[in-house]
């Protein structure tokens, strides 16, 4: 008992008790800086670089505010063990320990910076003018956190000895290989980015291509889901909408009203081309008609008629309203050709069949 006790006594008076307290001192004195640098000198330093005009380099620091803050625990604990008598040169899995560590901090300030909601996404979607929901900010996002967490992998690997040849080898070569299995879905990717970029329409749009016609509910990367007129769901394959033309009939500034009426052909000239001039002037005058676009003329014989031909814009695209428009015209019409005289042989006949059908659906989708 007592050879225990004196072993004990020994090793705690040869215990090197002030490297203890120096190293313990060393810690909490970059325990202190850190509180310092987090609390003053980093705001002063992000103020300066305010003052620079390079939002890049701001965001960049804003990014990294958290990673530095456990860099200084990380070197108070290398500084710390080294004040011990500790020779970190001789420990080589340590000092690969950590590399990796700071490895870890740099990737994860990077991984800050590209997030969705990080400093840098947000300069980028005010530079390129983007809503918070743009499709295009997440794709972004995704792809540059993916690099960052794949190089930050490679990265620790290669600092821990390990020989990443094989690794990025491996990688290649799995990428040649997923990349010829998915060509499709790749195809589809690539025109989902077209579409985006290029937006040739939005959700909520009503569009016809060759191949589908319909309101566009939703838009992904893979695909487009558009709901046809006949309340069915239909998916397209973004690559196949990327390579047709499209008709997006939502983008229209105005709306266009194109009939012909047929006369009975027992009227003068005279009260044709009165009837004719008074038609013009009571479209031209009404409010809701784009006044550039009128047209009124004594259009054609036909085989039991005579054919005036009516055409103009309402400014207004809405279903319900151009409607409203155009049979206002209609009623002032039927005066105008009652005080003439004039009968009406036949009902007004849509010149263009095709597109009174396509007004048609734009109002089932409105």
């Amino acid at each position: 008992m007592n050879t225990i006790w004196k072993n004990i006594t020994d090793y705690l008076i040869e215990f090197p008790w002030m490297n203890l307290l120096t190293a313990i001192g060393l810690f909490l004195i970059f325990l202190l800086f850190r509180k310092l640098f987090t609390k003053y000198l980093f705001k002063v330093i992000l103020a300066t670089a305010k003052k620079t005009n390079v939002p890049l380099l701001t965001q960049l620091l804003l990014s990294f505010e958290r990673p530095l803050r456990v860099f200084f625990i990380v070197i108070g604990t290398y500084v710390a063990l080294n004040a011990l008598g500790i020779n970190m040169r001789e420990l080589a899995l340590l000092n690969k320990v950590y590399g990796s560590v700071l490895i870890v901090l740099g990737g994860w300030g990077l991984y800050n910076y590209v997030s969705t909601h990080g400093t840098f996404m947000a300069f980028a979607k005010q530079k390129l003018h983007l809503r918070d929901d743009h499709m295009l900010v997440p794709f972004i996002s995704n792809i540059l956190r993916f690099v960052v967490i794949a190089l930050t992998i490679v990265a620790c690997l290669s600092a821990m000895g390990v020989n990443v040849n094989g690794f990025i080898a491996g990688l290649g070569l799995g990428g040649l290989a997923f990349a010829l299995a998915a060509q499709e879905t790749v195809a589809n990717l690539f025109g989902g980015v077209v579409i985006i970029l290029e937006k040739p329409f939005k959700k909520g749009d009503w569009i016809s291509t060759p191949s589908v016609e319909g309101v566009v509910e939703d838009i992904t990367f893979r695909s487009t889901k558009i709901r046809t007129f006949a309340d069915a769901v239909v998916i397209v394959p973004n690559k196949t909408l990327s390579n047709e033309a499209i008709t997006n009939w939502s983008e229209m500034n105005m709306r266009r009203v194109n009939y012909s009426i047929g006369v009975g052909q027992e009227a003068t000239r005279f009260e044709l081309q009165r009837a004719v001039e008074e038609i013009r002037e009571r479209i031209l005058n009404h409010p809701g008609v784009v006044q550039d676009t009128v047209m009124v003329y004594f259009d054609e014989f036909g085989e039991s008629s005579y054919n005036i031909f009516v055409y103009y814009f309402t400014k207004t695209v809405a279903w319900s309203e151009w409607h409203e428009i155009k049979q206002e015209i209609n009623y002032d019409i039927l005066d105008i050709l009652k005080d003439e005289g004039i009968s009406v042989l036949k009902p007004i006949v849509v010149l263009d069949q095709q597109d009174d059908e396509q007004f048609q659906k734009a109002g089932e989708s409105s």
